[in-house]
This record gives C-alpha cells, structure tokens and sequence, in this order.
C-alpha cells in the first residue's frame, strides 16, 4: 500500500503544474496569432493578385483600343483628305536635292548617275526645285501646257491667224480629210461621225482656257488658276486632245506644203520618211492615236509640238547626263524668237517641270 504524501509534498507538485499551464497558454497565443498573420497574408496576397491582374488585363484592353481609335483615326484622316484635297496633277514646288536623295538611294550606276546630274542641275544650271508631275501616258503635254498657261504665254502667230475651232472641219471639207473620223481620244477609244464635234469642244476650250490665261497678268493668280484647272481630270484630258489635234493639223499642213515641192522643216522630213508615219493618216494610226492610251510623246513628237505651239521645248535627260544629248531642244533651232520652257526627264518616258 502506497504511502500517503504528505501536504509539503501536495503543494510542491501544484507549484510544478502552475508554469506548464502558462506556457500552454502562451504556445496557443502564439500559434493563434501566426494563423491569423498567414491568414491575412494570404488574403492580401490574393487581392494584391487580383488586382494585378485586373490591372494588367485593363492596360491590354486599353492598348488595344488605342491601337484600334488609332487605325481608325488614320484611316478617316486618309479618307477626309482624299475627299477634299484637291488631286492636283501637277504637284508644289520642292527642294531639288531633297527629291534627288528620296527618289535616288543606294549606290547602283543608276543611281549614282541621277545624283550627279540633279546635282549638275542644282549646281551649274541654276535649278533649285522641281514639279513633279502625274505619271501616266499625257505627262509630256501637261508638263508643257502647265508652263505656257503659268508663263501666260501667247497664242502662235498661226493660231491668231485662223480659228483654230474651225480647224476640224477644214480637215473634212477643205482638204478632203474624211479619215479623220478615225481619231481616237486616248483610253476613250472613241471614233465615229461625232469625232468632229467632240474635236470642236476640245480645240474650243483649249482656245478659251488660253486665251484667260494669256491675259492674266497677275502670276500667283495665274498660278492659283493652274492648280484649279489641273486638278480636273475631265478639262486635262479634253486640252491634251485639242494639242493632239494640233499637231494632227500641223502635220496634215506640212504634208501638203511638201506635197508642192516646197521647203519643209528637217524634223517633218524625218517624220515622213518612217514607214509609220509616211503621211498623215499613218501618223495617227500608228502614233498619235495611242499617246494617252498605251504611250506617251516620242522624241520625234516633241519636235512637232513644240513647232506646232511656237516654243522652245528644253529638255535635261538625266540619264544621258556627262553626254551630248544630256541637254537637248525641240526643235533644235526655232524659226523666230520662240519663248522657251524646260522639262526634265529620266527615261525619255515620263517628265517634270524644272524650276530656276
């Protein structure tokens, strides 16, 4: 049988129970508090995700609809100017070199040609900007219409002679001319017993639109007028007719003159010696026909343009340039004192107009 303790002994065992109670107590503190702290961790952690993620999907979508107004944005600026922009054929002036160095990078023989012979332009010939113009199969007669109705140059000395309105049915009637019905308007393709009176409103608005500008003194008025009638499409193409139809006329003349053994000008002689153009009719059919359709002026055409219109056609063909034929004039020597106009070209295909 045990034996009994004693009360000493009693006291010293609660005394001994009291401190691990304490720490019993302390140890679930502790371990309720750490829950908490994980459990707020965890929760702070999630929104801080959260809301990362919703910041992140917030920045993706506000960057897709700053890209999408910006596509937007862009493709109404281009239709807006587009719409009201006028379409000008012949464009502003611009820096000569600057042009040269956009059009003509790289190092290439071609390339490196076109860069001395803009800077030959710009250097030694005076030259300071050029014109672009518009390059389809009419550009060698806008380029040089745009100069005589910017000059305000006159009417030829033949042309104040003759109404030149008259002149389609003076092929007809006069000098038997019956084929001319076959005159073909550029990509129109147009022939029929109506191609005289649809030469008529040609010639006749070639006639009225020189004659203004012939009389404007003013040149920024002339020049502003030039930008209003070379932003019409439907005028351009009827004026580039009327001077096909010129130089037609003056062919058919020349043919005529020499049919009576008379003298006629060297670039004539050469034209009618050419099994295309022997005679009148071949030299529409086979050439003048298709300039504005599938080609533009030959070399040959430039000589009977700028007689026809009494001016001094100075080309600079840059790809000739360090040669002889880098500088050439249509014609080669003009019969009286011509006023002179200048084109550029780098193909003998497509021009632009030079400014000093």
């Amino acid at each position: 049988m045990a034996a009994r303790r004693s009360p000493q002994q009693e006291q010293e065992r609660e005394r001994s129970r009291v401190p691990a109670a304490g720490n019993d107590q302390v140890h679930s503190w502790t371990l309720v508090t750490s829950q908490a702290l994980d459990a707020a961790w965890r929760v702070a952690k999630g929104s801080v995700t959260l809301a990362v993620s919703l910041l992140a999907a917030a920045l993706c979508y506000f960057r897709r609809l700053h890209l999408y107004l910006g596509r937007r944005l862009k493709w109404w600026i281009g239709y807006l100017q587009r719409k009201f922009k006028r379409n000008l054929s012949v464009e502003a002036e611009v820096d000569l070199l600057s042009y040269c160095a956009r059009e003509w990078k790289g190092e290439t023989p071609r390339a490196r040609l076109m860069r001395k012979a803009y800077e030959e332009l710009f250097w030694r010939r005076r030259i300071k900007c050029v014109r672009q113009v518009r390059r389809d199969n009419y550009d060698a007669l806008r380029s040089v219409l745009f100069q005589i109705f910017s000059q305000g140059l006159s009417f030829p000395s033949w042309m104040k002679e003759k109404d030149i309105v008259k002149l389609p049915e003076k092929l007809l009637f006069s000098q038997g001319c019956n084929w001319i019905q076959q005159y073909s308007f550029g990509p129109e393709k147009y022939t029929g017993s109506n191609v005289f009176g649809k030469l008529r409103k040609c010639v006749e608005l070639l006639k009225t639109q020189w004659t203004e500008f012939s009389g404007i003194k003013d040149y920024h008025k002339r020049g502003s007028m030039c930008n209003s009638l070379f932003s019409d499409a439907l005028l351009e193409y009827k004026l580039y007719e009327a001077l096909k139809f010129i130089m037609l006329y003056q062919v058919t003349e020349v043919y005529e003159q020499m049919k009576t053994k008379k003298a006629i000008p060297s670039p004539f002689r050469l034209l009618f010696t050419r099994e295309t153009s022997s005679d009148p009719l071949s030299f529409m059919m086979n050439h003048l026909n298709s300039v504005g359709d599938t080609c533009g002026l030959e070399q040959i055409d430039m000589f009977i343009l700028g007689y026809s219109l009494e001016v001094k056609i100075k080309v600079f063909r840059l790809f000739k340039f360090n040669s002889r034929d880098f500088e050439v004039c249509y014609p080669e020597e003009s019969l009286r004192e011509w006023p002179e106009i200048s084109l550029l070209t780098e193909n003998d295909r497509h021009y632009h107009i030079p400014v000093f």
